[in-house]
């Protein structure tokens, strides 16, 4: 069956192929492609300013910053998931991620939604792999280069975490700031292509981490395929191991659909599903977009209808995301909290078990070893699920607390009993009633939320809750 796949791309790639030497002549022969539908269903003709949302993203920030953080940073929480979420990432637009192999017309499709060819904005594209950095589009009142050092910088911008992936990848990360409606509400990043023929270690920098980065923070990826690259090879496998968990977020796109007759495109996109569907293990699969996106009129004698309505339901996808923005961010914070709350629970109760299993001849190391190597002798994650109501699939993997009490002594961590102030209470109350209280009563005030006075620990699963030993009950 793998030798089918491959045969239709081989297929398809030579009927490609003839007809890559007429593109140039098309490109300049064939007559513009309306773009009406582009500014009617992103609403790019109203003239209505943009939304300001600043006094719910610093109520937002707020929250984080009094409720969340405390607990995040005393038991170390960004050791174990790599993840730091900074004032820029909380009060910035909704990204979107551009993913694929190489010159299959992601810059192209950018440039198509943006309306910038043909203009001195226009990113660069060619039949060969010509994106070699990553690339944010995002909104200026002028066209203006950043460079990656720079963006790395400025802490007020969200990509200042990426200054961790070295020097080498900065020099491949560059910002576009170009004066266009749509950015105002969106900001684009395009990715260099895979290529499956090249080594992790020729690129210079952890290609693969950068991209984790962006995927963990992105609102929506397209991942961007065309008749002639539907081939899956070691880099573009990890790419989908690490989307695993995003399926929400991911959309398939089959670009150059006009390039092929009807048979063949039939072929061509059962090549696609058959190559992807061991990469992608979930019951419903991503939503797969059939269409041409380029500013040239589709080719004669081909699904124009289909291919319109295939564009304008992925703009119509690229509109939800831009209009559930706040919801969207509000959730994602939520969800971080009740991971947050997840680790420093279990940190608590391996805390607790060491103690409680610590004599006075006995060798400490000797006896918190014992307990990492095999948290279930000791039922440390089956008293979490037994006490506190968290689901079992939300615990983090037994294996990552061995390298996370590795390079963080237990001894270094106090008990949540202890982590209270008279005036500033439990770090662990305050980060429950955030995820019980206040980060739902934020969507109630945007008209979406129920009613936060009716949830409780019973129904979230708060679990127990330390007594402040230093307030009077």
């Amino acid at each position: 069956m793998r030798a089918l796949v491959l045969l239709c791309c081989f297929v398809a790639s030579l009927l490609l192929s003839g007809q890559a030497e007429e593109m140039e002549d098309v490109s300049e022969e064939a007559p513009p492609r309306d773009r009406s539908h582009i500014e009617k269903t992103l609403m790019l003709d109203e003239d209505k300013p943009a939304d300001d949302y600043s006094v719910v993203l610093q109520r937002l920030r707020k929250i984080y910053h009094s409720s969340i953080k405390p607990l995040e940073q005393s038991y170390k929480y960004n050791e174990l998931r790599q993840h730091e979420i900074t004032d820029g990432e909380i009060t910035s637009k909704p990204m979107v991620l551009f993913l694929g192999p190489w010159s299959v017309g992601k810059s192209t499709m950018i440039n198509y939604l943006l309306g910038l060819e043909n203009t001195r904005y226009q990113l660069y594209t060619g039949a060969e792999p010509t994106t070699s950095e990553f690339t944010v589009l995002m909104h200026g009142p002028k066209l203006k280069t950043i460079e990656g050092i720079v963006m790395a910088a400025d802490s007020a911008r969200s990509f200042s975490p990426l200054e961790k992936f070295g020097q080498n990848f900065l020099e491949k990360l560059i910002g576009i700031e170009v004066p266009h409606k749509l950015l105002e509400r969106v900001t684009f990043v395009d990715t260099p292509g895979i290529i499956e023929n090249r080594k992790q270690q020729e690129r210079g920098y952890p290609f693969n981490d950068v991209c984790q980065w962006f995927i963990d923070r992105a609102d929506l990826i397209f991942v961007v395929f065309d008749p002639t690259k539907l081939d899956v090879g070691l880099e573009l496998e990890m790419l989908f191991r690490q989307l695993k968990g995003r399926e929400s977020q991911i959309r398939i796109i089959l670009n150059k659909a006009d390039n092929l007759a009807t048979q063949m495109l039939m072929r061509v996109y059962g090549a696609l599903f058959w190559s992807l569907a061991p990469l992608i293990n979930v019951t419903e699969p991503p939503r797969v977009y059939v269409s041409s996106f380029w500013p040239y009129d589709y080719r004669p004698d081909t699904h124009r209808d289909l291919f319109l309505k295939e564009e304008i339901s992925l703009l119509e996808d690229l509109n939800q995301v831009i209009e559930n923005r706040l919801e969207n961010k509000i959730a994602f914070i939520r969800q971080h909290a009740i991971r947050v709350r997840i680790h420093a629970l279990l940190v608590d109760r391996y805390l607790q078990t060491y103690k409680d299993k610590m004599t006075f001849f006995s060798d400490g190391e000797l006896v918190f070893k014992d307990i990492v190597e095999d948290p279930d002798k000791f039922y440390i994650f089956k008293t979490i699920l037994a006490k506190t109501n968290v689901s079992k699939f939300d615990l983090p993997n037994r294996e990552a607390y061995k390298d996370f009490f590795g390079i963080n002594p237990i001894s270094g961590f106090k008990l949540l009993s202890q982590q209270c102030s008279y005036m500033g209470g439990c770090f662990l109350e305050k980060i429950e009633r955030a995820i019980t209280q206040e980060l739902p009563g934020l969507l109630g005030s945007l008209g979406l939320g129920k009613n936060p006075g009716a949830l409780n620990c019973d129904k979230t699963g708060c679990g127990e809750t330390p007594k402040n030993r230093y307030r009077k009950h």
